[in-house]
């Protein structure tokens, strides 16, 4: 069974890796920029967090227990209000530091956070080196402040100081510029790709309107330099095609004109010989090669330069069963919906008439299908003669190759029919295949690309 493969994977899906990563060229090459630079954030970020952040942040937890360590040295030495009032206006104006004395209170016991963050386990450990006393710390009742309470002889000393006292602000701003300029180069980035994959993403539309048989215009070499190369590769292999195309036809449609003089003067000639027994036969072999001459004009067509346009196939194939059941013969035709797309008519009308021919010769119930696949629409054509060996379905479509070796035309044409039909559909961008039918016979699958 013929499947129409997928333009992306013609031999089958990515691997299991693959799988995971982007399918277009922008999408990857943003990752291959990406990735080196979340890496580069990453490890930036861990450097100023496991030594600047670390640092600033035990340096200013060690100042600060400083400070409070002073303040309770000065209290403890001369506990009158006097000096009490001194140290706290000192505390205040110069230390940032806003003190009052609890006398005759108690330490409070703190429920303590079950996560703490890096400043208080700064903050903790410098008072413990430094301060010598009990003390409780508290950053989270109150707000863009933090708590310590320190026992003393006499009471408990609250002490009251700003976040500015342990946060440094080259975080935020460090964070900031990691994260803008990570965002803009990512932009910048994506601006810069989108413009480099555009001439790749033409040449593939190109390519791929070539394939299908179609006026490839306004098409010229853009982008890098690499990309210009490919693309006046192609536009010196499609002009390479094209001659040869057309020198091809042209030789084929000129010997077969060729040969329609002398078969005509021939066949003029044995109808003045009434007198010779043998003339019917003489007769039978030109009629034969005039048979054969119209199927190579018919072939040197098929390669015509016929442009495509938007065509109604389940019309065409209504106007071509149409035609092959004026002798009264069935053609079963069920299309299933409207089926629109580029073809160029005449050559795909003869196709679609070589096949249905074919399955008429042959047997005598003939089923035609027709139906959107997928990325494709496909044809199917069925009958219930004989068939053909799986082993021949690639050979029938070798040019005059026939299955019958008497090598007479009512019994099988004269081996173009098979031959044109695939040309036409791979000149679209298709293709045809045999295989058996499911009642029985040959099943003839044709499909073109949307």
């Amino acid at each position: 069974m013929i499947t129409p493969p997928d333009p992306l994977y013609p031999h089958g899906g990515p691997g299991p890796v693959r799988r995971f990563l982007p399918r277009s060229l922008l999408g990857r090459s943003l990752l291959i920029i990406i990735t080196p630079l979340i890496l580069m954030q990453v490890i930036s970020t861990w450097v100023f967090y496991d030594r600047h952040y670390n640092t600033i942040t035990k340096r200013l937890a060690q100042g600060l227990a400083g400070d409070v360590a002073a303040v309770t040295t000065l209290l403890m030495r001369d506990p009158s209000v006097e000096q009490h009032r001194e140290v706290f206006n000192i505390a205040r104006n110069t230390m940032q530091l806003r003190l009052t004395l609890l006398e005759g209170n108690e330490l409070p016991q703190l429920a303590r956070p079950r996560v703490r963050t890096v400043v208080e386990l700064r903050l903790e450990d410098a008072l413990q080196e430094r301060l010598g006393l009990p003390f409780v710390i508290d950053a989270r009742s109150i707000e863009d402040r933090v708590e310590i309470l320190v026992q003393l002889p006499q009471g408990v000393l609250r002490v009251l100081v700003t976040d500015e006292r342990l946060f440094s602000s080259t975080t935020y701003i460090f964070i900031s510029w990691t994260i803008g300029s990570s965002v803009l180069l990512f932009g910048i980035a994506v601006i810069f790709m989108r413009n480099q994959v555009k001439p790749i993403r033409r040449l593939a539309r190109a390519a791929e309107s070539f394939g299908k048989g179609r006026e490839v215009q306004d098409f010229k070499p853009e982008g890098a330099t690499e990309v210009r190369q490919a693309a006046a590769a192609f536009i010196n292999m499609r002009d390479r095609i094209q001659r040869q195309i057309q020198q091809r036809t042209e030789m084929l449609a000129g010997v077969s004109h060729d040969l329609r003089t002398p078969l005509t003067r021939m066949k003029l000639q044995l109808e003045m010989l009434t007198d010779v027994p043998d003339v019917k036969y003489l007769q039978s072999d030109v009629a034969e090669m005039e048979h054969m001459v119209e199927g190579y004009l018919a072939f040197a067509r098929g390669e015509g330069q016929e442009t495509p346009a938007p065509t109604d196939l389940g019309v065409l194939l209504r106007d071509v069963v149409a035609q092959m059941t004026r002798d009264g013969r069935a053609v079963d035709l069920h299309v299933e919906q409207d089926l629109i797309l580029p073809l160029r008519r005449e050559g795909m009308r003869r196709c679609l008439t070589n096949l249905i021919a074919n399955a008429q010769r042959h047997g005598t119930q003939v089923a035609v299908r027709a139906g959107r696949r997928k990325h494709a629409v496909e044809v199917t054509v069925d009958d219930d003669g004989p068939g053909i060996p799986p082993a021949r379905h690639e050979d029938v479509f070798k040019p005059f190759f026939r299955l019958d070796q008497s090598r007479n035309p009512a019994t099988g044409g004269i081996g173009l029919g098979l031959t044109i039909a695939r040309d036409v559909a791979r000149s679209h961008g298709g293709d045809v295949a045999l295989e058996s039918a499911p009642g029985g016979g040959l099943r003839v699958r044709v499909w073109l690309p949307v």
